[in-house]
């Protein structure tokens, strides 16, 4: 059984696409340095929120998927939270079962 953890962020709709990449690259860099692995990152793109955050209307939605130990969440949230380029944040765990090899049925 395998943790995978999926974190969402949201980042300041008038940042350049340069500040964004370099925000892409800081937080997976954080993570990589305290042990996750398989890290997968989608740049959603700019969105409408669904309702005003810090006098915002859109944002631009980062997804991150990875596995680790739990502590590099708190040390990356903490990071987020710090970070004025960063509106929210939220970070979920998934636990992703492995199956099972079937039985082979003998024939008797």
């Amino acid at each position: 059984m395998t943790t995978v953890y999926e974190t969402m962020y949201i980042l300041r709709p008038d940042l350049g696409d340069e500040q964004v990449v370099q925000q892409i690259a800081k937080y997976e860099n954080l993570i990589r340095e305290h042990g996750a692995e398989n890290i997968e990152i989608q740049n959603r793109g700019k969105r409408r929120l669904a309702y005003e955050i810090q006098r915002h209307r859109d944002g631009i939605y980062i997804q991150l998927n990875y596995t680790g130990p739990g502590t590099v969440i708190a040390i990356m949230e903490r990071a987020m939270r710090l970070s004025e380029e960063v509106i929210r944040y939220m970070t979920v765990k998934q636990e992703v079962h492995q199956e099972k090899p079937a039985e082979e049925v003998v024939a008797a």
